[in-house]
């Protein structure tokens, strides 16, 4: 990626929510002049987004003197334009550079963006000098950055020192953005205290054990040497099982991009499926659990006699088999989105909450980024409530046409009702399969990301008692089942991401992608480029849906307006992969192979004044 090709003025950084992590004072770019700057657009909903902060967090540290990264926060969600929120979710992911909350999207508009995460690199004369969408860029940066720091300590244009980094001061507590939980068979609870990096048991209401350091890391042993990264989800494995594996707790240690087992009686900690690296297209996805690489676990359940990990980073559902120590896929094709039928051939959307029915053939399931409720039974996906990427609200009443807003939780109740963890609508909601239909249960929570039935109804005479985690109050709540519960009709919300204008027939799609400087497509094994395109609703691609090498392909798109079908979405997955140039001056003597992956969820509406051409930036700079 060459510093000399393009010479385009970076727009200045604007956002009616103000700064983050800079002391209350606001950045312009004239303030930053003589920096390296690394603009983020992020939105914390997006695991990938959560995958590039911390792919960006070595980058931040070798260059600590002359880099500044400002992280560009554009909201996909209605609850994400919300200042306070996104202060709450810069301390729970641990972000060390100043944010810019962009809720109107102002700086997203002028910079061209189209997808979460996008990256773009400003010189220290104030040009963008490189663009890039998805993971797996953090190489390629580093040969930018390089590059950049050599031509203008040269000129004399690079200013090294403190950037305006001023962290926001902590919020101690007992618990920090806690995620889940789970009540064990001698009646103590387990926590997940995320932010703080520990698995806590509770016996009533005093901490009896902590399990882990509370260091970031990922080390195993003791309870007080064990090292977690934001662990989510806990299982608890049926006791003959724990007595032959040597184990019976287990958990999704979501950034290690593994699974742990925990032995209750001495408390210690071992991996038990995932090798520590995050998982990129390409990789092989079967095999012996410790040697197989995963993406983000968010949740684990016991399901049809194995531990069912919801594997949120990749938009799939993983199954570990246990002995055989094994795990391979479950359900799903990595493609994000709403497909129901045969697990092989469904799509999931960043699956967070897991929970298997009472009679242990249903397996309950909500996906985060496309606001559903689905389950999976005798081998069938079904979404119960659930429209798409961009389509959320508050609604209740019949299922097919209820609303939720990023749920991450899901319990089921002893009448087979399930219960939800709304959790950007701050809200628990019931889905009741005899009725086939969603009421709300309990409003007014700080993002409940899990809740679990501490209390069944005692033969009709006391309602039913639910546990929430309330993550963003850092805090486990006590909630009574309503007898009557709330029925609200709000607003069908849409991300208020503008949508590209196409006209019907042929479309050229293409994807931008520059290998970085000193380095060529790796094209040892086959192709070095992949792309995948589909549309939701499908019938809105009449041709040129499926898999391909290149980069570039025509589709047609078919006029659906007589049937009211006006909008809809472009699922695009382009991957490339790069490897270093042995014939470059200053070439490493053993090369070294990198991947570059992003999803596109474009949406579209159809006008036949609308374009012939979607180009997507993967690397490089879109013409």
């Amino acid at each position: 990626m060459s510093t000399k090709r393009f010479r385009l003025r970076a727009p200045e950084l604007v956002g009616s929510g103000g700064w983050i992590n800079t002391g209350g004072r606001s950045i312009s770019l004239t303030d930053l002049r003589g920096k390296i700057v690394l603009l983020d657009f992020w939105t914390f909903c997006c695991v990938n987004c959560l995958h590039v902060i911390d792919e960006l967090r070595p980058l931040e540290a070798k260059y600590d003197d002359v880099l500044v990264t400002i992280g560009v926060h554009s909201p996909k969600f209605a609850h994400e334009a919300n200042h306070d929120s996104v202060v709450a979710a810069v301390a729970r992911y641990d972000v060390e550079h100043p944010v810019l909350n962009d809720p109107e999207l102002h700086t997203w508009d002028q910079y061209a963006v189209r997808a979460w995460p996008t990256l773009a690199v400003i010189d220290p004369e104030g040009y963008v000098v490189g663009q890039l969408s998805g993971e797996g860029h953090a190489h390629a940066l580093d040969v930018l950055i390089g590059e950049l720091v050599a031509e203008h300590e040269a000129k004399g244009t690079l200013h090294r020192g403190e950037g305006p980094y001023i962290p926001e001061p902590p919020s101690p507590g007992l618990l920090s953005f806690p995620s889940k939980a789970k009540r064990s068979g001698d009646g103590r609870l387990l926590v997940t205290d995320t932010a703080h990096h520990v698995v806590k048991v509770f016996n009533g209401d005093d901490v009896e054990i902590e399990i882990g350091s509370g260091r970031r890391g990922f080390t195993d042993g003791s309870k007080d040497s064990a090292e977690f990264n934001e662990p989510n989800g806990i299982a608890l494995l049926p006791a003959d099982v724990a007595a032959k594996v040597g184990y019976d707790i287990v958990i999704a240690d979501t950034v290690n991009h593994a699974i742990r087992g925990i032995d209750s009686s001495t408390w210690t900690t071992r991996t038990i499926a995932g090798t520590g690296r995050q998982w990129m297209q390409g990789d092989v996805s079967h095999g012996m659990a410790t040697q197989t690489a995963l993406s983000s676990p968010w949740d684990v359940a016991w399901f049809d006699g194995a531990v069912i990990i919801a594997m949120a980073g990749v938009h799939r559902i993983d199954r570990l088999d246990l002995d055989t120590g094994t795990i391979a896929p479950f359900a799903g094709t990595t493609n994000e989105g709403i497909v129901d039928g045969q697990l092989a051939h469904s799509w999931f959307a960043q699956t967070s909450g897991l929970a298997t029915s009472n009679d242990g053939h249903t397996l309950w399931l909500v996906d985060s980024e496309t606001s559903a409720l689905r389950r999976i039974r005798n081998g069938l996906v079904t979404t119960v409530v659930g429209q798409g990427l961009f389509d959320f609200g508050h609604r209740d009443g019949e299922a097919g046409q209820a609303l939720l807003q990023h749920p991450l939780g899901v319990a089921v109740l002893p009448d087979d009702s399930v219960v939800i963890a709304d959790t950007y609508n701050g809200a628990i909601r019931r889905y009741d399969p005899a009725s086939n239909s969603v009421t709300t249960v309990a409003m007014d929570l700080a993002e409940p990301s899990d809740v679990l039935v501490v209390q069944a109804d005692a033969g009709g005479n006391e309602p039913a008692t639910l546990l929430v985690v309330e993550s963003a109050a850092h805090r486990l709540t006590s909630v009574k089942l309503p007898r009557d519960a709330m029925a609200i009709d709000g607003a069908v919300l849409r991300t208020q991401r503008p949508s590209i204008e196409v006209r019907p027939g042929e479309v050229a799609v293409s994807v931008v992608f520059t290998p970085p400087t000193g380095q060529k497509l790796d094209e040892r094994y086959g192709p070095a480029t992949f792309m995948v395109v589909s549309s939701s609703p499908p019938e809105l691609l009449a041709d040129g849906a499926g898999n391909g090498t290149e980069l570039e392909r025509t589709i047609v798109i078919a006029d659906l307006r007589q049937s009211g079908v006006v909008d809809g979405v472009l699922h695009i997955s382009a991957r490339c992969a790069s490897c270093d140039d042995p014939d470059a001056e200053g070439a490493a003597e053993f090369p070294a192979c990198h991947v570059h992956q992003q999803d596109w969820g474009v949406p579209i509406h159809v006008a036949d004044s609308g374009t012939h051409r979607v180009e997507l930036l993967l690397a490089g700079r879109a013409t």
